[in-house]
This record gives C-alpha cells, sequence and structure tokens, in this order.
C-alpha cells in the first residue's frame, strides 16, 4: 500500500485538518511560530500542516491540540472528520 501524503489525499482530509488548526490558531489570536514552539514542531512544518501538505501525525495532532489547550477530537471535529 502506497504510504499516504497531500499528493495523495483526494478527499481532501489533511487540508481540512490544516484549516481548523489554523482557524483555531488565528481564534485564539496564536503566530503560527507561537504555536510551532508551544507544541514543539518546527515553524515550517507546521505551515506545511497548516496547508495541508503534510501526513501529520496522531502525536503532532496530540501536540498542537494540548498547545491550543483543545482536545484532538475537537480539532477533528471543527475539520468535518
Amino acid at each position: 500500500m502506497a504510504r499516504i501524503s497531500a499528493n495523495h489525499d483526494k478527499e481532501g482530509t489533511l487540508l481540512r485538518l490544516g484549516e481548523a488548526v489554523r482557524a483555531r490558531r488565528k481564534t485564539l489570536d496564536l503566530s503560527q511560530e507561537a504555536l510551532a514552539d508551544a507544541a514543539g514542531i518546527d515553524r515550517s512544518h507546521m505551515g506545511k500542516i497548516e496547508r495541508g501538505e503534510r501526513n501529520v501525525t496522531f502525536l503532532n495532532i496530540v501536540r498542537i491540540a494540548t498547545a491550543m489547550q483543545c482536545s484532538p477530537s475537537d480539532l477533528l471535529i471543527e475539520a468535518g472528520l
């Protein structure tokens, strides 16, 4: 089975998750750099996550959610997943 990447994400799942992360981050008035730092993720990687260019791992979803003081399920629900 091929690895799933943004190139293989025909349903737009990664983009929807990235948009949910970006929307919540902006609601919290956090810069991308501040969120990345709080989550322990490189800022350029965070940008790729928000643009739906990376198949974000579950552990990174947990880190991002924790940094934004929400649950991973909140982000998935906001993404319609």
